[in-house]
């Protein structure tokens, strides 16, 4: 049955079938994919879990026209002292905000500062269907209009409306982004294959399931209910160019050794597909489905990225074990020119770099494994500091844009929290007592006289240090505290700092119930894979013992030498899924090749042939997803800069060291014990086997 499905992609008339399906399904692909973007979800409810209070009070809100706005706080300055004139054209400037689009209200302001250097207006936009797209249009013409007269005087939009406004610039590079990425898998190919045309089948076919998983993702999302936002986009790019590729490797990896042994290329590509087709399907059902344990999240954002990333890696896979084999398969042996396998040729010999690390290691295979594991867990130390309890609004840039230089001045001019004040709703009777309660609380700076509503009361809480700092969201706990305790108020506290506070507190509960669940469901997977448990339990331990270790430079690499304020409150979790998952990926490549020699040779001989027939290719592999989430660093976020280089470090560290030195190691010293309980366990080695310091014969892969 298994050959039977893996002869169908690569069939003399199958191939051709193939690919007309696919051309055909392109059509209305690149139609759909195209409006990705007009279902995507960028305002706090794409972000926050449903049922967290600030969440809840943006409903409560709605009656007082603030639920669906976000303050724009303009910034004056001029360092010599603001004039008469500058007052002048601010107020001319507040009256023409009120002609703007989705503006709301007359402006607050403007007011100049106690030193005489700044002046402050407070615009409210209304935030339509656009999300952060619509915003920052408003701030652009708002700063077309603040930078027509400024005659010398300072002009900045910061605050909530400014942050949206400069992060929808940022996002605005997915183009680049995916252009970077398709770049970099080429020049990873090219020196890979050492041909200057085979690159272009595996880019092809990762464009093509890109173009339709975001086709399929924009059904879900209007027609399912499926949460996407920009995270979600520029992940998908990566993830789908990277792991796609990878499989590409793997599989034309082997279908060159096997051209070498089959005249015909149908045959071949058949053999291929049959020998690598478990090991593909094995990975990309790891990343899918821990992908999928994300829909287990409180945070809509995280719960919305695990099923649109899962549907790209499983499109992708797809792809490459139907479109690759048949495109391979169609354009015969001169794709691999100048260097063409020729029926009959003898492969590289298993005397390359990996099987001389192969036999360095099998000396001392106790020794390298206790040895490496130590270092790894010494490098594991560094993620104790890690401080992964979010950004504020101008840290989450990798520069300066214009907000950031905004909340500079507006800091050295005016109060920390003016301008983003704390939402509190209670019900009108206890107006008085929610009012004096909250003036109490230590870190709230003064409290506005209520705006009463149908019942209901708004008050609007002034912070005293910047707002979504920890001292601010120490505030919010405090607040929370205190008009919780009102007999009768009904009050909640929302505002942007306690939607820091919320998503802090929502990613903590993720990692807790998400890490275990996933750790789980890769252990059964690798179960069904290996029928053994020692095996599966080794990797296992191997990968946490390598995302540990990248956790843990990673958090130096941020602190000391990017310089990085901190990390996003969800960075952990989604560090945790990608590399699990994806590390788990090479040790499938690996092992299932192991078991395949072990069968011939026993596991000492099969763990050496393993290891040097998968070495360069996995190898390839590595760097080419290392690669695609690098170049997540062209965009200027802080989140993508930190998420691109803890998993591009950590899918190299399980390459070159996990991979092939600590499980290599392990499998050597474990013996035929790592596939206890299962039947190779009970096999004994092959006496035909060669002796365990002799090179191998293996070809490479």
């Amino acid at each position: 049955m298994v050959r039977k499905w893996a002869s169908l992609p690569s069939g003399r008339v199958a191939k051709w079938v193939v690919l007309a399906l696919w051309a055909a399904l392109l059509v209305p692909a690149f139609m759909l994919a195209g409006r990705l973007g007009d279902v995507e979800e960028n305002d706090n409810s794409a972000w926050l879990p449903g049922d967290a209070e600030s969440t809840r009070i943006v409903e409560r809100a709605e009656r007082f026209r603030l639920a669906d706005t976000l303050p724009a706080i303009v910034i004056y300055d001029r360092p010599e002292g603001v004039t008469a004139a500058d007052m002048a054209e601010a107020r001319a400037d507040a009256e023409a905000f009120t002609g703007i689009d989705n503006v709301v209200g007359q402006p607050q302001g403007p007011s100049k500062s106690r030193d005489g250097k700044a002046i402050q207006t407070v615009v409210q936009v209304h935030k339509d269907k656009k999300g952060w797209e619509g915003i920052g249009k408003v701030v652009d013409a708002m700063a077309e209009i603040g930078e027509e007269n400024a005659g010398g005087l300072g002009f900045h939009v910061t605050g909530p409306a400014g942050h949206a406004a400069d992060s929808i610039k940022a996002f605005g590079g997915g183009g680049g982004l995916t252009a970077i990425t398709a770049s970099v898998v080429v020049v990873i190919l090219l020196l890979t294959y050492r041909s200057p045309v085979l690159p272009l089948l595996p880019l092809l076919t990762a464009g093509t399931a890109l173009v339709t998983s975001e086709a399929v993702i924009y059904l879900l999302a209007k027609n399912a209910g499926l949460t996407v936002n920009k995270q979600s986009s520029f992940i998908l790019t990566v993830l789908v160019f990277g792991a796609a590729t990878d499989y590409a490797l793997l599989l034309t990896s082997r279908y060159r050794e096997e051209l070498r042994r089959h005249e015909d290329r149908h045959e071949a590509m058949a053999e291929a597909l049959r020998r690598t087709g478990p090991a593909i399907i094995a990975s990309a059902a790891t990343v899918a489905v821990s992908l999928m344990l994300l829909m287990l999240a409180t945070l809509n954002s995280t719960k919305g990225l695990g099923p649109a990333c899962a549907v790209g890696v499983l499109v992708g896979l797809l792809a490459m074990v139907t479109l690759m084999p048949a495109l391979l398969v169609i354009c015969g042996r001169w794709i691999f020119w100048p260097v063409k396998p020729a029926y009959g040729s003898a492969g590289a010999a298993g005397e390359g770099i990996w099987a001389r690390v192969g036999t360095a290691v099998s000396h001392r295979p106790r020794t390298v494994w206790i040895g490496t594991a130590l270092v790894l867990g010494a490098m594991a130390l560094g993620a104790f500091g890690l401080k992964a309890d979010g950004l504020s609004n101008k840290d989450q840039f990798t520069g300066k844009p214009q907000m950031a230089v905004g909340e500079d001045i507006q800091s050295r001019h005016f109060p920390a929290g003016s301008g983003d004040p704390l939402y509190v709703v209670a019900e009108a009777a206890s107006a008085r007592r929610v009012k004096a309660a909250l003036s109490d609380v230590p870190g709230v700076a003064g409290v506005r006289a209520p705006m009463v509503r149908d019942g209901e009361a708004l008050l609007l809480g002034e912070l005293e240090d910047p707002p979504g700092s920890t001292a601010a969201m120490r505030t919010v706990e405090q607040a929370r505290t205190a008009v919780h305790g009102i007999e009768g108020a009904d009050a909640q506290v929302g505002g942007n700092t306690a939607i820091a506070l919320d998503t802090q507190e929502a990613a903590a509960r993720d990692s807790a119930v998400i890490i275990p669940v996933v750790l789980l469901m890769v252990f059964l997977i690798l179960v069904v894979l290996l029928r053994a448990i020692v095996a599966p339990l080794l990797l296992m331990a191997t990968v946490v013992l390598s995302f540990g270790a990248a956790l843990g430079v990673s958090a130096l690499m941020f602190d000391h030498v990017f310089h990085f304020a901190g990390a996003e409150a969800s960075f952990p979790l989604l560090t945790f899924v990608f590399l699990v998952a994806l590390g788990i990926d090479y040790n499938i490549f690996l092992v299932t090749r192991v078991r395949e020699e072990t069968l011939a040779h026993g596991t000492r001989r099969g763990a050496l042939n393993g290891l040097s027939a998968t070495g360069s290719v996995i190898t390839s592999a590595g760097l080419v997803l290392a690669g695609t989430f690098a170049a997540m660093a062209s965009l200027p976020l802080v989140f993508a800069a930190e998420l691109g280089f803890a998993v591009a470090f950590g899918v190299l560290l399980d390459t070159v060291i996990v991979r092939s030195v600590l499980v290599t190691a392990l499998t050597l010293d474990v013996g035929r014990w790592m596939w206890w309980p299962g039947a190779l366990f009970r096999r004994h080695p092959d006496p035909r086997a060669v002796p365990s310091d002799a090179p191998s014969v293996c070809t490479s892969a």
